[in-house]
């Protein structure tokens, strides 16, 4: 079969201008950005009670083995249209972090993309630079404000924010700025986080309007005096500026699949560093403009689904109507004690119904939301008839609807059977329920993720953690969110627990406010909000034909 790029530059787009119509909205509506990529300028949103039905795509731990949960996220899409649904996708947009470092793109694969694919893979329509510069112009202020005569008495060294840039850059973790004597400013400690992880990502997805942004940027704890107090963006007057920078990219972006879907790809989080869910504002316009939305939450479903959950889903107003949970023979293997390598030995039952055990816990969690769910199995050509049929048993086992999608190989006709039994789900009464009530302690809150999403047995706290806690409960922000960032690898803290772990602990090193996004993050692990790239990153393989063709890029 054909690499993911070469399928998609074969593809023959529709006009933007199309893909809108579709989607009811006119030329007045959209803002072109070329012949295949628009802004949408419409601004009446509607209100809950008038969106149409709601479909979380989440999956299993990730493995090397691969999900393929934005595949079927697109190709579900694709099916759900080809059935006579009006439908709308709603993604995240692609990091180059990612993009040129390990995992590659994040517009799909095989015959279920959203397209033009390098476009989106790449600048697309400018937003994470916008995001960037927002970003760091606030840290330049911040220095401006210290090397003018710190009149707001800033601690320097308790300055919470940190500079951001799109790529993989470990060098950058930690540095030491104002260097080379007084006309550079004020010597200190500082660091970048990649834009992705920056609250000012997560102000923007969050956010319910441009109005909502700049309240919640001027919002943004930025640092403490040297008395104690909280600085916040609005004590140094930039908000205003901030907003500005972010005023075309809060607009959400419209393009298309390969089969002329209209796809909303808007804002980018990492769920296993941030809230990891597209943007409100584009969920809410997909909501608004179509009968069904189907979108994605990143990672697993101990880190996106329960983000997308307790922390969106407050802020758009509406909970799923069915959850899609994605999985892999593959990677149900490898949770099962199998190497990336031994995967190619051909079949094996036993690892599969060990590495079940990640899927089952998975398929609990979902559970306990109230929503109802269907497994899809993602199908592989490596795939035995004899481990399809174990995996549907074992679904049918705990109650659970399995249904095959093969939308990589087939497109839509590959996710039919999939789009009919999301329809059938969403119309089922359901009741939401919150994993826990928004006056319980941030304690009691962390306490839950970690024990009815994770399983473990206990949670550590660190001297450090337990100062921020009391500095927390001291200002008051106790009614926050909590947004635990870990691996989303496993689900203790440690990346090598597979599986379904047992009688883990999980420790907090930290809890850093994040008062414009309206959560306090909880630092597990070895999480860090800048990565670094692999031995061998994808830019390596990615290059640019004598006639302007992009290859190597997947």
């Amino acid at each position: 079969m054909k690499s993911d790029i070469e399928i998609a530059q074969e593809a023959t787009m529709q006009p933007i201008t199309k893909i809108a119509s579709k989607l009811g909205l006119t030329e007045d509506e959209i803002d072109l950005y070329g012949k295949v990529k628009a802004k949408i300028l419409k601004s009446d949103i509607h209100e809950a009670n008038n969106y149409g039905k709601l479909i979380l795509v989440t999956s299993m731990n990730p493995t090397p083995a691969g999900e393929g949960k934005s595949t079927v996220t697109i190709g579900l899409g694709d099916a759900l249209s080809s059935i006579q649904k009006k439908t709308a996708i709603a993604l995240r947009e692609p990091s180059l972090g990612p993009t040129l470092g390990l995992k590659g793109g994040a517009t799909g694969g095989g015959y279920a993309q959203v397209v033009p694919m390098e476009e989106i893979n790449l600048h697309f329509t400018g937003d994470m630079h916008a995001l960037t510069s927002a970003t760091n112009l606030l840290s330049a202020i911040i220095d401006n404000h210290i090397h003018q005569g710190n009149e707001l008495n800033i601690d320097i060294k308790r300055i919470l924010w940190k500079r951001a840039v799109d790529l993989n850059d470990r060098a950058l973790r930690t540095i030491e700025i104002g260097l080379g004597g007084p006309v550079n400013g004020v010597p200190r400690e500082d660091g970048f986080e990649i834009t992705v992880a920056t609250e000012m990502m997560a102000v923007l997805c969050l956010a319910r309007d441009l109005n909502d942004l700049q309240k919640r940027v001027s919002n943004i704890l930025v640092a403490y005096d040297i008395s104690g107090n909280p600085i916040r963006v609005s004590d140094l007057k930039v908000e205003g500026a901030i907003t500005a920078l972010l005023k075309e990219a809060i607009k959400p972006n419209l393009v298309q699949t390969l089969e002329g879907t209209p796809a909303i790809v808007h804002g980018g989080p990492f769920a296993n560093i941030a809230h990891g869910c597209n943007s409100v504002m584009a969920t809410k316009m997909a909501l608004t403009l179509a009968d069904y939305t189907v979108t994605e939450a990143g990672f697993g479903a101990d880190l996106g689904a329960q983000k997308f959950l307790d922390i969106k889903v407050p802020v758009l107003g509406k909970s799923p109507d069915a959850i899609v949970l994605v999985a892999t023979i593959r990677s149900t293997k490898m949770h099962g004690g199998l190497s990336l390598e031994e995967l190619s030995n051909g079949e094996s039952l036993d690892a599969l119904r060990e590495g079940f055990k990640n899927v089952a816990k998975h398929i609990e969690n979902v559970q306990q939301y109230g929503i109802p769910m269907v497994v899809a199995l993602n199908e592989f050509t490596t795939d035995t008839l004899a481990e399809r049929e174990l995996f549907m048993e074992l679904c049918e086992s705990i109650g659970v609807d399995c249904v095959l999608s093969s939308v990589w190989e087939k497109g839509s006709e590959g996710g039919i059977q999939l789009a009919e039994k999301v329809v059938e789900l969403c119309e089922q009464k359901s009741q939401f329920n919150a994993l826990y009530p928004v006056d319980a302690t941030i304690q009691e809150k962390i306490d839950a993720v970690a024990t009815k999403i994770y399983g473990a047995s206990k949670v550590n706290y660190t001297e450090n953690s337990l100062e921020d806690l009391k500095e927390i409960e001291r200002m008051g922000w106790n009614e926050m969110n909590i947004c635990i960032a870990k691996t989303p690898y496993s689900f203790s803290d440690n990346a090598k627990l597979k599986g379904r772990p047992n009688n883990f602990e999980i420790t907090i090193r930290s809890l850093v406010p994040k008062l414009g996004a309206g959560f306090i993050v909880a630092l597990t692990g070895k999480v860090l909000t800048m990565p670094g790239l692999p031995k061998v990153p994808a830019a390596l393989g990615i290059t640019v034909s004598e006639d302007g063709k992009i290859q190597g890029l997947y």
